[in-house]
């Protein structure tokens, strides 16, 4: 196929840079939205009192240009590739981690990544970044960042179920998944859950759920009723704000399906924390 968009690693480095910072400072329009309708929702004295303090330390982050929160995160990249689109200047991969380690420098955003799991050297710079691409139709580089702090990644969970556990069996796993994590994840969360595949595929499921702007219904009718009932049962928990109590426990769930085995039912919960950053990009 022909190349009709030509795209220099220079722009992919200087948007991503632009990107972790941006995410780290200016909590998008959907979350906030989500916390100031549980903050009206909510009949806790105390879960409304955390939830004003959500919103302040958002407005107080956008306008110091300081970050939401002190673990800025391992950064997480989705990219989406058009068939039409060609690097030009390096690689891909390469520019992408550049941008991580210009922003989170130039954002004086702390770096949390280590060298290697045992030995726990800090790579000083919050590279290398989780990269997952995919290619799409079109002329366009899709670029989006999620910064996942540990507080919430380390709450994940993931369950080889047997189909009879079937529906029942997923919805209980994933409200024992947030019941057994409690404060940990900073609650309120957004909970991403990913069904079937395999065992890593269901993992990327339900991470790839997370990027869903919240407040939005799954096209798939049977998919959102599911989200609704797991959002039901987990508000039900009384965890609430912080872990202190209140009705709102969970601001969303969002559930990714996927075919999967005659003799399998992967499911993966990956829970994200009230400071829920993501930012997107386009470029053509």
């Amino acid at each position: 196929m022909a190349i009709h968009t030509r795209i220099s690693t220079t722009k992919i480095i200087e948007k991503v840079s632009d990107l972790c910072m941006d995410a780290n400072f200016i909590l998008n329009e959907d979350v906030l939205k989500a916390l100031t309708d549980s903050y009206e929702a909510e009949v806790s004295p105390v879960a409304k009192e955390i939830f004003a303090d959500l919103l302040e330390n958002a407005k107080i982050a956008k306008e110091c240009r300081m970050p939401i929160c002190q673990d800025t995160g391992v950064a997480v990249i989705f990219v989406e590739i058009g068939i039409g689109v060609e690097i030009t200047d390096g690689n891909l991969y390469d520019a992408i981690n550049e941008g991580v380690r210009r922003g989170y420098k130039e954002g004086f955003l702390r770096k949390s990544m280590v060298s290697d799991p045992i030995n726990r050297t800090n790579t000083g710079d919050n590279t290398p970044a989780i990269i997952h691409s995919e290619f799409i139709s079109g002329n366009c580089l899709k670029i989006t960042f999620m910064a996942k702090g540990a507080g919430c990644e380390n709450m994940s969970r993931i369950s080889m179920l047997t189909p009879a556990d079937g529906r029942k069996g997923i919805i209980d796993f994933v409200v024992e998944t947030v019941k057994v994590a409690k404060a940990n994840p900073c609650p309120p969360v957004i909970v991403g859950v990913g069904i079937g595949g395999t065992f890593d595929y269901a993992a990327l499921l339900a991470k790839k759920s997370l990027l869903r702007p919240l407040g939005t219904k799954h096209t798939d009718p049977d998919t959102a009723v599911l989200e609704q009932e797991i959002l039901a049962r987990i508000n039900n928990l009384g965890i609430g704000a912080q872990g202190l109590g209140g009705w709102v426990t969970a601001l969303a769930v969002h559930v990714n399906r996927y075919p999967c085995h005659i003799a399998s039912l992967p499911v993966a919960v990956n829970i994200d924390c009230h400071a829920h950053r993501v930012k997107t990009i386009t470029l053509s």
